[in-house]
């Protein structure tokens, strides 16, 4: 990534915006709307409500959803911003919700590489807090990856990340 203010080369972004849910927490049909495997195309709408398929979603449910506490949150947090120093990632924005993590950060590692690490390392620190245990799931699969392509766009999600909420 250049350094702030510089623009990018061709085909590299500024910066990633990510985001990941917990496990359970926003169901394929829900009103807000969702994104599944057969309909992940950049800039198209979300699949609209679906009451039925939501229902379903809840049933196939091997656990009950997951919900971080402040003190999970903290734990999170470290975490992020430990995995973040040890690979030399630059941390921008870090908001951990209690449903959600959003993230803007520059590396030059692909976001959905950085999304799993970053999953990886908070699940680890959670369990060895003694807040989760061994194999209980507490992220859903994959989540959302924006790539940045101005100073602007990261400004903006930036300021979203940790005054949005």
């Amino acid at each position: 990534m250049p350094p702030p203010g510089r623009p990018s080369p061709p085909g590299i972004p500024l910066a990633y915006f990510i985001s990941f849910r917990c496990y359970g927490t926003w169901l394929h049909g829900d009103a807000r709307g969702s994104v599944d495997r057969s309909h992940n195309v950049a800039g198209t709408e979300p699949l609209p409500a679906n009451p039925w398929r939501e229902q379903v979603e809840g049933e196939r449910l091997r656990q009950s959803p997951g919900f971080l506490s402040d003190g999970d949150r903290a734990t999170v947090t470290r975490a992020i911003g430990e995995r973040c120093v040890h690979t030399g990632w630059e941390l921008l924005a870090l908001n951990v919700r209690n449903e959600h993590v959003h993230v803007v950060m520059r590396s030059e590692v692909e976001p959905e590489v950085v999304m799993g690490s970053l999953k990886r390392w908070a699940t680890r620190a959670l369990i060895e807090a003694g807040e989760r245990r061994q194999g209980q799931k507490v992220w859903s699969r994959h989540g959302s990856t924006r790539y940045l392509w101005t100073e602007e766009s990261v400004e903006l999600a930036c300021r979203y990340v940790t005054d949005g909420q």
